[in-house]
């Protein structure tokens, strides 16, 4: 008697895309790893990174308490031109390490909306 296992291989895509992403963006594996656990453990934030990694695109549908992964990704930009003293978005900004930063904020926003939102009012990203 032969069995068969069925195995669904968008978990492995979804991961090799991950580590890839965090390579480019230069993050280390730990960080990484830290980001797949959180999307490992939130399926609505799992399934928006996975439409990501096939659209390159936000899912627009994602949302916790009036903000949205555009919302989140605008916000880790002001936080990069912050850091670089720019003020304005430039060439060194790495895209994809925002995309990874937007993610990370948003699993921390659904895990902790009360800090998130202080967060980011604070700097002028406001609810929808």
């Amino acid at each position: 008697m032969s069995s068969s296992i069925i195995f669904d291989q968008s978990r492995l895509r979804a991961y090799d895309g991950l580590v890839r992403m965090c390579e480019y963006a230069g993050e280390t594996e730990s960080w990484c790893g830290m980001l797949w656990e959180e999307l490992l453990a939130d399926r609505a934030l799992y399934e928006a990174f996975a439409y990501y990694l096939e659209h390159h695109n936000f899912p627009e549908d994602l949302k916790c308490e009036g903000y949205s992964l555009i919302d989140c990704y605008v916000w880790e930009m002001e936080q990069d031109n912050l850091r670089r003293d720019t003020g304005k978005n430039t060439a060194q900004c790495n895209k994809e390490d925002m995309v990874l930063h937007a993610f990370k904020t948003m699993a921390g926003l659904r895990r902790s909306p009360e800090e998130y939102i202080a967060r980011m009012g604070h700097w002028g990203i406001d609810r929808l």
